[in-house]
């Protein structure tokens, strides 16, 4: 999951007065921004501290990057890399931190019956959605020699090596779909760690919300999927949440009037079509990374099935038609506009 969507609301503060030198400098909302792992981190606080707001958003950033470095698919010399060159002819032993996120990958696969799976890497390069997106299309033939290298089941993990194998020749993986959301909790915990309370921290559409600004809530809202950037449908104030929204409107290109994106279903090949953009709502950051690539592959009708009985998740789907779809426990939660 890449592009996305929530867009903060209300966050302007006016400071006031300057504080005399007997006064405790004033609370207020400050922001830093820097890019990684290939989209803009923004950190928001409520603080009275530039010099702490500062190093707080030092550590947010250093983590993404750290993460980046560790799990993107750019750089042969990390543990994707090694896997997708050499994880055919051997078992490759990776570090900790990779193995544990592919497991976690494969578990949810398993639970949301193959629409997330990482094993879509072997569609790089097939598809250009990226600084190759030159408008051009892939024929039915090149995707389907790429769809059986797709399958979460042909990768095999021996956790007792950190091992990873792969069962076809030409499978490819990709963490695009959780690597951020594995990032933004590791980014809270630290900023906890250092009893920083009030904040928000945003990855392209993966968000968590901690704490409140003074004695208000943080507002939030969910972007119009067919509208202008800052354009929001619905917004709610929140607390103590993660966000991620999976969208079409980021990275795509229309060719005779229809809309292709990057965000593929593994069965098809295809840009999934169900969906215009799905936000979803839960405690973990990497689940909610992953349900909104998975849940936007399923639809509103499937996917609002799997969100009623599943517990602490929750989910706003805006279908192919641009209708609304909200569950059960956002219901009283959210304000559309």
């Amino acid at each position: 999951m890449y592009v996305f969507v929530l867009l903060f609301l209300g966050l302007l503060h006016s400071p006031g007065l300057a504080p005399s030198s007997q006064e405790p400098p004033p609370y207020r909302v400050t922001r830093h921004a820097e890019k990684a792992m290939g989209t803009l981190i923004e950190v928001t606080l409520w603080t009275n501290s530039d010099e702490q707001a500062a190093r707080s958003s030092k550590l947010v950033f250093d983590e993404f990057k750290r993460v980046d470095r560790l799990m993107t698919t750019w750089l042969p010399e990390n543990s994707v890399g090694q896997i997708n060159q050499h994880a055919f002819q051997k078992p490759v032993v990776v570090d900790k931190e990779t193995f544990d996120v592919i497991r976690l990958s494969i578990q949810w696969s398993k639970k949301l019956l193959g629409a997330f799976d990482i094993t879509i890497g072997a569609f790089k390069g097939l598809w250009k959605f990226d600084h190759d997106n030159d408008g051009t299309l892939p024929s039915q033939k090149a995707i389907n020699e790429k769809l059986p290298l797709i399958g979460f089941k042909k990768i095999k993990l021996r956790p007792s090596a950190r091992s990873v194998q792969f069962k076809k020749e030409g499978m490819r993986l990709s963490l695009g779909g959780i690597a951020k959301g594995y990032a933004l909790d590791n980014a809270v915990k630290l900023l906890r760690k250092q009893n920083t309370k009030n904040f928000i921290i945003q990855a392209g559409g993966d968000m968590y919300v901690s704490g409140q600004k003074g004695q208000k809530h943080w507002t939030v809202g969910i972007r119009n999927p067919r509208g202008s950037q800052d354009a929001v449908i619905a917004y709610a104030s929140i607390k103590n949440k993660t966000f991620s929204t999976s969208g079409d409107y980021e990275r795509f290109t229309i060719k005779n009037n229809v809309r292709y994106h990057h965000i593929l279903d593994p069965q098809t090949g295809h840009p999934a079509p169900k969906c215009r953009s799905v936000t979803v709502v839960t405690d973990s950051a990497l689940d909610a990374d992953v349900l909104s690539t998975a849940l936007f592959v399923m639809g509103a009708s499937e996917g609002m099935t799997f969100v009623e009985k599943t517990k602490d998740v929750e989910a706003v789907f805006i279908d192919n038609q641009g209708k609304s779809h909200v569950s059960t426990g956002l219901k009283n939660a959210l304000t559309f506009l």
